[in-house]
């Protein structure tokens, strides 16, 4: 009879290996718990901007605007009643597209809350060469009322509640609006334009 138990040697050999395996196991567990906790994204540090990355006002252009254009179309128009494009994947309206209806501002929300953090960006430049002022504390605070902006237009969007995305509107006109204010439009001009 040849099996594992004829031969008592193997057995000590195998129960040493599940020894040694387990004590691998342990070491690696409690390695884990003494280790450094991770990084905690919001503060990870930005690599800068370089020189192929778009400034200021293409980043508004390219990303806050149209998106912030889905929240208000959709304080008086029903996002679901949009008439989904002839071939919804090569679709420019984001509301026509695949991920159109509710999905779609969902996204455009997320996408104003994960943009924000692009302003922040080290060596970005406004359109007429300045440096962005991230080291401004008004610009942090704008910036901040942004991302915020975004998370309350996503929880509306998930309501799938228009009035819930009139309230939404009304605090994303208000982070851009200060922002705006601040660093874009003023009657006369503006020594800190940075748009």
């Amino acid at each position: 009879m040849s099996g594992f138990f004829c031969y008592p040697h193997r057995r000590k050999e195998t129960q040493m290996r599940f020894r040694n395996l387990a004590i691998i196991v342990l070491a690696s567990v409690l390695s884990s718990c003494n280790s450094a906790p991770a990084p905690d994204p919001a503060k990870a540090p930005v690599a800068p901007v370089s020189e192929a990355h778009g400034n200021l006002a293409q980043v508004m252009r390219a990303i806050m605007f149209p998106n912030s254009n889905v929240i208000f179309f959709v304080q008086s128009n029903d996002p679901t009643k949009v008439k989904p494009s002839s071939d919804p994947a090569s679709a420019t309206d984001i509301l026509a597209s695949t991920y159109g209806g509710w999905d779609a501002v969902e996204n455009s929300s997320l996408a104003l809350m994960e943009a924000a953090n692009l302003l922040m960006v080290p060596g970005r430049k406004c359109s007429n060469g300045k440096d962005v002022p991230i080291q401004n504390a008004d610009w942090g605070k704008f910036v901040q009322q942004l991302r915020d902006a975004g998370m309350v237009a996503y929880k509306a969007a998930q309501s799938k509640n228009q009035d819930n995305i009139l309230a939404a509107a009304d605090t994303l006109t208000t982070a851009c609006g200060g922002c705006h204010e601040n660093y874009r439009d003023k009657p006369g001009g503006n020594p800190n334009r940075c748009m």
